[in-house]
């Protein structure tokens, strides 16, 4: 919606013209539960009269029916639009209002203030130039408080304005107001903000919202309105190095190629030489397809088709660039990473990461550290749990192209994916690429794989052993091998309880612990295919996402699992090292079945059950079917 203009009616192409003219900021309120953001973004469509009747007459029906100020206007209710928020009058979901004034144009997301929703804050403050940071008089500086400030330091919003709200209840106190600001900017010295602008409100009462407050005569700086307004933020995307994302390559027929997508940032123009930043290639712009016609230039947030005047190798998930102003582009970096899903994140699990069209696979490499949101101090810890923050390093299958995050917004974000649930799990603001993804290159060598498995007369392949403890995975594994043995055959067994004596020695039976103990030993039997072996892996690993790394490390028909299929009641009656007895009691955590969960894989190559067939009998089955899938022949390939 926007404000009343005579121009509506007299010039509706001038009301039109002077709309398109106007700068558009973008500004997020967030704060802890009960401040009053809802109720200050009302108030503002309030005052400014940009109501329609309709909304008027049901919002002066719902504030009788469901309000919260015993039956007069309850100006919350504009945004509060889910049944459950108005039920518990508080904001869950982030929604988005336009409106306008005489001088500019204005896009504010109403955040939630409950922690449980703090991953929601954060998708309203990713694309804010602005945060307005509400405070209750009454109460002070909160913990979501300062979690919310961090989270949009972390964003990248440089300018705070910090609406010290409900000041009707505290009498307008000064030196109420005085103190919180001071413990404020206290807090907020190290969180790099351009500017912060304290304002007393009473947003119910409309205090500085839209005009100066008679009650606050102690107060010389602007309204609420007046202020967001004339604030000045940094160069917007348009004067950033221009990136266009590859979305998709338009090929209608045998006469015209184009690259299309959303330009992220920057301005292009036909003649200006462009390089594909993945590969390198270079060559000009010829035109600027759009549906309405061609353009004489397109600059940041436009959707366009780029034409070049080379036929170069271009693929959706390619960043374009000036050859001159090309981003990095590596397959390892640090980032800063909101946490936003009820599973932890787990520091050597497969996610994929999703920044612009680029996508891949990828792993948390190593979690660096913890921030406390309330005092900012570093915390050392192995994962991170819903709506923390941390500094971690990321390992991808592909180097991908990106700027870091503090440079240029649009192209250093990311989010991260699970690759099961296929459900957005966290989200990620680049620091910069480690040096090690440009210094490591692989050394290839003459002799390969298929060369030292030709060699030994096999081929060579990961055998998974995968079951609860007591299963009789290595039991079965040892009877395997020695079988194979006895055939000629070259292998090695990676057994669990042998590998934590050196290779795993550091480390516990923690989630995290678990998912880098099959990381390494995932590696480490990589190297053993490579070696051209059959390579028994005798390891719980209760993880799916886990196995399936494993997998993918090596090539299509090299992984077989092998799933002990026996019931954890059997394994609890053998107890052979005592370890159930000892997790019953207590005396043993994290212990796979009884307080850590077991995933059973859903499609084995082979699955056999030892509480009715011998391990002998599961051993003969096993070879039976590695000779099905042919892994003992002999292989004769081309080398």
């Amino acid at each position: 919606m926007s404000h009343k203009s005579d121009l509506i009616a007299d010039d509706i192409l001038g009301y039109l013209k002077a709309q398109e003219e106007k700068s558009l900021l973008r500004f997020i309120t967030c704060g802890s539960v009960d401040d009053g953001k809802s109720t200050l973004i009302g108030r503002l469509l309030w005052d400014s009269k940009l109501i329609f009747e309709d909304q008027l007459a049901a919002l002066e029906s719902d504030s009788r029916k469901v309000g919260t100020q015993n039956g007069e206007i309850d100006f919350a209710l504009l945004l509060d639009g889910l049944q459950a928020e108005r039920e518990q009058g508080i904001t869950i979901d982030v929604a988005y209002r336009f409106f306008s004034t005489d001088k500019r144009k204005f896009i504010v997301a109403d955040t939630p203030g409950h922690e449980q929703y703090t991953r929601n804050m954060a998708t309203g403050a990713s694309t804010a130039d602005v945060a307005v940071i509400l405070i209750d008089a009454r109460k002070g500086i909160l913990t979501q408080t300062r979690r919310h400030s961090f989270i949009t330091s972390l964003l990248g919003i440089k300018h705070v304005v910090l609406a010290v709200n409900k000041m009707d209840l505290i009498d307008y106190d000064q030196a109420k107001f005085d103190t919180i600001v001071a413990d404020y900017k206290e807090f907020a010295k190290d969180l790099g903000y351009s500017s912060i602008t304290p304002i007393p409100l009473s947003a119910l009462r409309g205090d500085n919202m839209i005009e100066a407050s008679p009650n606050t005569p102690w107060y010389e700086g602007p309204t609420l309105l007046a202020h967001l307004e004339t604030v000045q933020v940094e160069q917007d995307a348009i004067e950033k190095p221009f990136r266009l994302p590859v979305q998709w390559v338009n090929r209608p027929n045998l006469d015209f190629r184009g690259f299309s997508g959303t330009i992220a940032s920057g301005i292009i123009k036909p003649g200006d030489p462009i390089a594909v930043t993945a590969s390198g290639q270079t060559s000009k712009v010829k035109e600027i397809v759009t549906f309405d016609g061609n353009l004489d230039q397109a600059f940041a947030g436009q959707a366009v088709t780029l034409t070049l005047e080379d036929e170069i190798d271009i693929s959706r998930g390619d960043v374009l660039a000036r050859p001159d102003e090309r981003p990095e582009f590596a397959d390892q970096f640090e980032a800063r990473i909101i946490w936003m899903h009820e599973d932890h994140l787990l520091p050597g699990r497969p996610y994929i990461i999703k920044m612009g069209a680029q996508v891949t696979n990828a792993q948390i490499s190593d979690l660096k550290y913890k921030v406390n949101v309330n005092t900012l101090e570093h915390i050392a810890g192995k994962t991170l749990e819903l709506n923390e923050v941390g500094i971690a390093n990321i390992a991808t299958d592909k180097a991908l192209a990106f700027d870091p995050y503090d440079d240029n917004r649009h192209s250093g974000r990311f989010i991260i994916i699970d690759r099961y649930s296929n459900a957005t799990v966290g989200a990620g603001m680049v620091n910069h690429s480690l040096r090690r993804a440009t210094n490591v290159k692989w050394q290839e060598m003459d002799i390969n794989k298929k060369s030292r498995a030709y060699q030994k007369g096999q081929q060579s392949a990961v055998l998974w052993f995968t079951g609860l403890s007591g299963a009789g995975k290595s039991t079965i594994a040892n009877l395997v091998e020695k079988k194979l043995h006895a055939m000629g055959k070259h292998t090695y067994t990676l057994d669990g309880d042998n590998v934590r004596h050196g290779l795993n020695k550091d480390l516990g039976f923690t989630d995290a612990d678990r998912v880098e103990n099959i990381r390494r030993v995932g590696e480490t039997a990589k190297l053993f295919v490579d070696a051209g072996i059959i390579t028994l892996v005798s390891f719980i690993s209760p993880f799916k996402s886990e196995r399936q790394f494993a997998r993918n490390l090596v090539e299509d028909g090299e992984f077989i699992e092998v799933f002990i299929d026996t019931p954890i009641e059997v394994c609890e009656q053998r107890d052979v090292k005592g370890l159930y007895k000892k997790a019953r009691e207590g005396k043993i955590a994290n212990f796979t079945g009884i307080d850590s969960p077991y995933e059973a894989p859903e499609n084995a190559e082979i699955t056999v059950n030892t509480s009715d067939q011998t391990a002998e009998q599961a051993a003969e089955v096993i070879v039976a079917k590695l000779e099905e899938f042919g892994v003992l022949g002999a292989w004769y390939p081309e080398i």
